[in-house]
């Protein structure tokens, strides 16, 4: 193959559970949701889309293996595990455990406000691993209009393994990814340098389990591909040719925060 070729992912067939204190939606099999044709794109495997009740949340829960990344949205995310960490995470937050050996976790509301996230896992390069734990913050106005790096590869330029600091979060997968806030009529050119490419835009309007709605992107390649994504759609992207360039187009009228992976 050596054009770049969309599969989209459309919001109303993701997995989807309203639990009352959770509202969720699952791009790939996850908990209750299973369905073969959606288990796994090169290393990612899970993206999910959670609206957390204030004061509830996710008790603690043990993981091995995964890396295990949120990126927070709206409202204040409370993580505590057993390696000691304690932190409350607000927009613009990316969190990062790479689970390895294991690890214990909670996850929950802060506040009197509904906490929105999303909860992103990819397959390491290696495993058993000893457990990490990294925080970066991106701010709005970092993102808008330009592709900002919020998660690399450990040993990528400009990737270090400090806990806390600048520059992207680092995991230990095959993965980058960027985030934009894309303003009406903009548009942004990313290249993908490996095999496989993910994009997802955010339901930053509010919560919706039926066909897409509201801020609208259109997705091309030099090899005429084109694809219109509203909030809650994604697509999977074989990229093709390394290097080969997705344009990302802000057709609509309101901004959009869309995150792209590219990914082995």
């Amino acid at each position: 193959m050596t054009s770049m070729k969309f599969v989209p992912r459309p919001s109303e067939e993701r997995g989807n559970a309203d639990h009352d204190w959770l509202k969720t939606f699952h791009t790939f099999s996850f908990a209750m949701y299973q369905d073969s044709k959606h288990e796994l794109f090169g290393s990612l495997r899970v993206i999910n889309e959670d609206r957390v009740a204030p004061r509830t949340g996710f008790g603690t829960h043990s993981h091995r293996e995964f890396e295990i990344f949120s990126y927070v949205v709206a409202g204040e995310l409370e993580h505590k595990d057993s390696m000691g960490n304690t932190e409350i995470l607000k927009r613009g937050d990316v969190q990062l455990t790479s689970a390895g050996t294991g690890i214990s976790h909670s996850e929950k509301a802060h506040g009197s406000k509904q906490v929105h996230f999303l909860q992103i896992w990819s397959l390491p390069t290696t495993s058993r691993l000893p457990p990490k734990y990294f925080t970066r913050h991106f701010t709005d106005a970092e993102k808008k209009d330009q592709w900002v790096r919020v998660v690399a590869p450990v040993g990528a330029e400009g990737v270090l393994a400090d806990r806390e600091g600048s520059g992207p979060t680092p995991v230990q997968s095959p993965l980058t990814l960027y985030a934009t806030i894309l303003g009406p009529g903009k548009s942004l050119a990313k290249p993908l340098e490996r095999k496989k490419g993910y994009i997802h835009v955010i339901q930053t309007s509010g919560y919706n389990d039926k066909k897409a709605t509201g801020a609208s992107v259109k997705i091309s390649s030099k090899g005429g591909e084109e694809l219109t994504l509203r909030e809650g759609d994604g697509s999977y992207i074989f990229v093709g040719n390394k290097g080969s360039v997705l344009t990302v187009e802000n057709d609509g009228n309101s901004s959009a925060e869309v995150l792209v992976f590219d990914l082995d």
